[in-house]
């Protein structure tokens, strides 16, 4: 059973303030009109606004559009209580992102038996969450197959994909309907005479593998036949963070400190899921359009401090000095943080007990209560924001 919270954002903000109800609203990361729209209203979307959407592109097509700045705590709050709800219905609850949950439910009687429950949450949600809320319940054999039941009647939907009734689903869906599937997807597969679910269902594991050119193909075969293939696809594969500047900086020393913040998020976030990292990433969007980015692979690292050192390298060997629109740093390769792999020349036992500590303190007193020198006046820069691809393996609790 796949769930997926609505409009997740502006609908929390309706719930928490009656007088935005019935309007359409949106939660941008920036209420400018040059800041990006994270999540519209199920009546901001009948307009035509959509998630990744300018905030003065949003107006245009919504004069009357309500944009509010994002509340990370009250959407966690929401979260929360989701996961609570779900949990006393089995003990296989997976939350994929902020607003959607997977319930692994085979022993638990048949779809019909499902629906009820299904149901039986939806009530609940209203009654004891929020009674502006409201959830779309796909289920199916597969992950995949749920969330593609999910998506099928939004918003408030429910809906089954079992075999009796997916031939007729897919000669209903687009490619492009399919998550995972990108315009560039769709073309390859036309390359090869498919254009349609239907004949992607059917098509043999060699025609599609000749789509794509690699085992994908054999992979997006067992999919549409309903075996389950995407279990690794929850493994997390990066903490990063990014941030959207305000006004126009193009000096390594102007970065450094927004950098600097844009590091300690990201190391922290990893460290307190239990990762180290060998890898690192930077990637720059400039304002007028192009962009650059590069990653290094790097022995194992866990500081803030060493994957700033990183970042600032691959500043370095940036060819451009230009006004910068968006950064953003990411820490990949990751492994989970077992044993300590100690170096020939730094006391990596001395700097975990030093970094635990400041964590500790920071846990405690606040976010950032200790921070590099360097961090120094970025307190209104890179604000508190929750990603839609994943969460971190973080006792809520």
């Amino acid at each position: 059973m796949h769930l997926d919270l609505n409009s997740c954002f502006a609908s929390v903000e309706q719930q928490a303030n009656p007088l935005l109800r019935g309007k359409p609203v949106a939660v941008a990361a920036y209420t400018t009109p040059s800041g990006c729209i994270l999540a519209p209203s199920v009546e901001a979307k009948k307009c035509g606004v959509k998630t990744g959407m300018r905030v003065g592109e949003g107006k245009r097509l919504c004069p009357d559009l309500v944009v509010l700045s994002s509340d990370p705590d009250k959407y966690r709050q929401v979260h929360l209580s989701f996961r609570r709800l779900l949990g006393e219905y089995c003990d296989q609850v997976v939350p994929k992102s902020i607003d959607e949950f997977v319930m692994d439910l085979e022993d638990y009687g048949g779809s019909d038996k499902m629906i009820i429950t299904a149901r039986d949450i939806k009530r609940r949600i209203k009654e004891e969450i929020g009674e502006w809320l409201t959830i779309s319940v796909g289920i199916g054999p597969s992950r995949f197959l749920a969330k593609m039941a999910a998506g099928l009647h939004k918003p408030d939907g429910l809906d089954v994909i079992d075999k009796s009734n997916y031939q007729e689903i897919y000669e209903s869906l687009k490619l492009t309907d399919l998550c995972g599937i990108s315009q560039r997807n769709a073309a390859r597969l036309n390359g090869v005479g498919i254009y349609s679910v239907s004949q992607f269902a059917a098509a043999s594991i060699q025609r599609l593998r000749s789509a794509f050119g690699s085992v994908a193909g054999h992979y997006w075969h067992l999919r549409l036949w309903g075996f389950e293939v995407d279990e690794g696809a929850l493994l997390r594969k990066s903490f990063g963070n990014s941030y959207a500047l305000p006004r126009p900086l193009a000096k390594k020393e102007e970065l450094a400190p927004i950098l600097s913040k844009l590091v300690e998020k990201a190391s922290y976030r990893m460290r307190r899921s239990g990762y180290v990292a060998a890898g690192v990433h930077l990637a720059i969007v400039y304002r007028d359009g192009s962009n650059w980015h590069k990653g290094i692979t790097v022995p194992e690292i866990f500081a803030g401090s060493d994957v700033y050192r990183r970042v600032w390298q691959l500043l370095g060997i940036c060819p451009y000095r230009k006004p910068v629109r968006n950064l953003a740093v990411s820490c990949f390769n990751l492994k989970e943080r077992t044993s300590t792999q100690l170096a020939l020349f730094d006391d990596i036992l001395k700097k975990g007990k030093v970094v635990r500590a400041i964590d500790k303190i920071n846990d405690r007193f606040g976010e950032f209560v200790i921070t590099p020198a360097l961090m120094l006046g970025t307190a209104d820069k890179v604000p508190d924001r929750i990603s839609f691809g994943g969460l971190d393996k973080i006792n809520f609790e």
